[in-house]
């Protein structure tokens, strides 16, 4: 039986076309950075693989999940990249799988394919693609359908040019293979590079056999610039809508629709155009949400109803059968079974109990300048219109708020409340008060 196999992912890269401070692997797709997509991939492919990975000076705060890190100091070259892993790779008693962390749409099923090819003979497995336009990738030499080296555009001849099918980059080596090969490379070529691509005709030179485990383009897509990580993310858009729809989601206009990378929408869940999915974001069966609505850490139960252009923030909990109207925002707060919010209303830290109403213009005071405070609304309860709800407070079950009303004290359940007073003014109060509350947050 086979060990499990080690993984290596190269993210040493400075990213300069990016014009960023940011390190390139970091910069987000579908909300999640690239190299999270990559350690998300391996994961699904080879659950549980030692992981190493490559960065660069200075890139400390770079990371993947991986149980180890190694600085390429000098970047002289992807084989020279991984070297800088030697103790991984002298550790390794499977199959070690080389990936880069800004290319982020590799399938997990790719990755089996490509390690399960060098557990069947081969020395190297490469992974391939066919290239529209080749231009600036290394091309895949073969004889009688063999892969016999890889060729570097800058070392090609006319000919080798020509040839479509085209390095990702990406590849396997079979158990007891990688460092034999590795340290064998030399970088007389173009570049003056150690190229980790050389393997492949050391393997060849040396008898062993390499294997070309195909693709489609879109998956090895390598993103060096800003215009290539929009296509990236345009394709992974392209995937998440087309997967949502399969699985018995409807999208009106899938093309407006935008999910993050971990967005879970249920089975007859409907949505509408031009609505954004932040991460955190589950929607059960049979909810519906509504055009140019904004979600993002919130759970959304089925038969709800939110938008249109509702915004539902970190901690929103939507029960079943709950309506979110218009121009309503939803902020650190459960709604539970049946309630309604349906006008330009904002809840924020809050409690709406099954089947309150909530009228429109009304909000939770849930901040005083200082601490955040809890609203705590009963079921049944209903609450009128253009009212603030000052919190901490209580309004029972089945009690009643008249509209416009300002609510500074608990209500008891079915109690009455109207909370219209004279206004008054008092000098240096308010100064009075932040020093207070100031002094109160740092003792």
């Amino acid at each position: 039986m086979t060990a499990s196999p080690t993984v290596l992912i190269l993210a040493a890269g400075e990213g300069t076309r990016m014009k960023s401070r940011l390190p390139k692997v970091l910069h987000p797709i579908a909300g999640l950075s690239m190299l999270g997509h990559v350690a998300a991939t391996v994961e699904a492919a080879v659950a549980g693989a030692a992981t190493g990975l490559v960065i660069g000076p200075h890139m400390e705060g770079v990371t993947a999940g991986a149980a180890r890190s190694f600085v390429q100091k000098d970047r002289l070259g992807t084989a020279h990249a991984v070297l800088q892993a030697r103790p991984l790779l002298e550790a390794a008693e499977g199959p070690i799988l080389v990936l880069y962390g800004d290319t982020p749409l590799i399938r997990p099923e790719t990755l089996r394919r490509l390690v399960s090819a060098v557990t069947q003979g081969p020395a190297i497995a490469v992974l391939g693609f066919r290239a529209a336009d080749p231009t600036g990738y290394g091309r895949l030499l073969t004889r009688d359908g063999q892969l016999t080296a890889i060729r570097e555009e800058r070392d090609a001849t006319d000919e080798e040019r020509r040839i479509d099918l085209c390095n990702s980059g990406v590849m396997a080596f079979a158990p007891g293979k990688a460092l034999g090969l590795l340290d064998r490379i030399r970088n007389d070529n173009a570049k003056g590079e150690f190229y980790l691509t050389d393997a492949v005709a050391l393997a060849v030179a040396d008898g062993e056999s390499a294997a070309i485990i195909e693709c489609g383009e879109d998956e090895v897509l390598g993103v060096n610039t800003r215009a290539q990580l929009a296509e990236a993310e345009a394709e992974f858009q392209a995937r998440a809508r087309r997967a949502a729809m399969e699985e018995g989601a409807t999208l009106v206009a899938p093309d407006t629709v935008f999910f993050s990378h971990d967005t879970k929408l249920g089975r007859d869940v409907v949505v509408e155009p031009n609505v954004v999915f932040a991460p955190g974001v589950v929607v059960e069966d049979g909810a519906t949400i509504r055009a140019f609505s904004h979600l993002e850490g919130a759970h959304v139960s089925s038969g709800a109803t939110v938008g249109p252009y509702a915004r539902l923030r970190p901690g929103a909990r939507i029960g079943e059968s709950v309506h979110i109207g218009n121009f309503v925002e939803i902020k650190a707060a459960t709604i539970e079974r049946g309630a309604k919010v349906n006008h330009l209303s904002y809840v924020g830290d809050a409690r709406v109990g099954e089947g309150a109403n909530v009228g429109a213009g009304t909000i939770t005071c849930n901040y005083d300048g200082f601490s955040k405070h809890v609203t705590d609304i009963g079921a049944g309860a209903f609450i009128g219109s253009n009212s603030a709800l000052v919190a901490p407070v209580k309004i029972g079950d089945g009690a009643y708020v008249g509209s416009g009303s300002v609510i500074t004290e608990d209500v008891a359940t079915d109690a009455l409340a109207i909370g219209r007073g004279r206004q008054v003014a008092k000098a240096g109060r308010a100064r009075e008060l932040r020093e207070a509350l100031g002094k109160k947050k740092g003792g």
